[in-house]
């Protein structure tokens, strides 16, 4: 039986004294951010940190963390120095398959981490343990140049060493070492199995992948709208494939959403935090999710504001819509794909909410919620696309 601290939450499993690290959180855990490449502590692919220093998780045997703290891709998500290089990664197109990428980003990093400069030369010697087969290197480099750059005009001076004080293995210390970032700082929940259920969820702001806009109306005032969208069981009546889990409050829900996209089912369970503001009628929705199956997460942002039109008889519906996706549907969900889709879902939203003000019960209702089918939605889409190009070739 071994204990230690992943991703801010303990852990107390029993492993196999052959088993890896690597092994261990990607069939134990479900944490599959750490890729495994040649298995020999050459790739690089299997970066993660080890008390706060990267190291090779396919090479390190998981009883011998025992105490220590383990820090995942997954566990970097509201990290401030990897939010910044995922930004500069994209601008600077530093991946294209991907695999290599987040052991690609904890070694780049400890590069931001304890470089005084971008220079190029150190940057290209600090990657050179993490291939990548794809990218030829230029886009990462420029990227790590990109964030040392930006954070050490704003005055952030770089640590000595990146937090290391000792010679030694990575993770001897056993988690006894200062931190060196917010990381280690966060308070470990109480200890659970992997298949414990982690209960209520915190749920933290979030910066987008994505974000669009888009708008419609109904023909109600905004004081009664806004108070509909205030009835959390109502909302959701509203929405394709969803369902509440929980008993809801002003200030939280917990539920489920049914995808369907060809041969891919997915039931992503999670929570959102609703924040309204009465005086200008306007909200905000911030959830995540995931899905077991397909092992997909999610994480989104709607922004909404009500402005009255017609002498305030009726209401336009303003939205500003943001969303992260990770996992197997990510890489099927395009940009423009899930923005027409969207588009759809606004649209059947706008319409049930119109007939829940009238007093008509909507499609989907809680009791019979209905599954959010991409196979049909994607066919409407192709079927109007094909209806538009025909228009503009007739010249009509």
């Amino acid at each position: 039986m071994i204990g230690l601290t992943v991703n801010a939450r303990a852990v107390k499993a029993s492993v196999e004294p052959r088993t890896h690290l690597a092994d261990f959180l990607r069939d134990s855990l479900n944490l599959t951010g750490t890729h495994l490449g040649c298995e020999h502590g050459v790739c690089g692919a299997c970066t993660l940190l080890l008390d706060d220093m990267p190291a090779r998780s396919c090479i390190t045997y998981a009883v011998a963390c025992d105490g220590a703290r383990v820090t995942t891709i997954e566990g970097l998500d509201d990290d401030e120095i990897t939010t910044e290089l995922r930004a500069a990664f994209t601008r600077e197109h530093a991946l294209q398959c991907g695999y290599c990428t987040p052991g690609m980003l904890i070694a780049a990093r400890d590069l931001v981490l304890r470089l005084p400069a971008s220079d190029e030369h150190s940057i290209r010697v600090g990657l050179s343990g993490n291939l990548c087969r794809c990218t030829g290197y230029v886009g990462i480099v420029r990227a790590v140049r990109a964030v040392i750059d930006q954070r050490r005009k704003r005055g952030i001076t770089p640590i000595s060493g990146g937090g290391r004080q000792a010679l030694g293995p990575v993770g001897s210390g056993n988690a006894t070492n200062p931190a060196i970032s917010d990381i280690a700082a966060r308070p470990a929940t109480k200890a659970e199995t992997p298949d414990e259920n982690s209960g209520a969820m915190a749920i933290p702001d979030f910066t987008p992948a994505k974000v669009f806009k888009d708008h419609f109306t109904v023909a109600y005032p905004p004081d009664r709208v806004f108070d509909m969208l205030g009835d959390v069981a109502q909302v959701a009546a509203c929405l394709p494939g969803t369902s509440l889990t929980g008993v809801p409050t002003p200030e939280r829900v917990e539920g489920m959403i049914r995808v369907k996209l060809g041969p891919i089912s997915a039931d992503f369970r999670g929570a959102a935090r609703i924040e309204r503001v009465f005086e200008n009628m306007s909200g905000r929705i911030v959830g995540m999710g995931s899905d077991q199956r397909s092992r997909s997460s999610t994480q989104g942002e709607i922004r909404y504001h009500l402005i009255p039109i017609e002498q305030g008889a009726a209401t336009r519906v303003e939205l500003s819509i943001g969303y992260s996706l990770k996992g197997m549907l990510a890489q099927i969900a395009r940009d423009g794909l899930v923005r027409d889709l969207a588009a759809r879902l606004t649209a059947d939203f706008a319409r049930n909410l119109d007939r829940h003000l009238s007093g008509v019960p909507a499609d989907g209702t809680v009791e019979n919620s209905q599954t959010l089918n991409g196979v049909s939605l994607l066919i409407d889409l192709l079927r109007r696309r094909a209806q538009t190009a025909v228009r503009r070739i007739l010249g009509r």
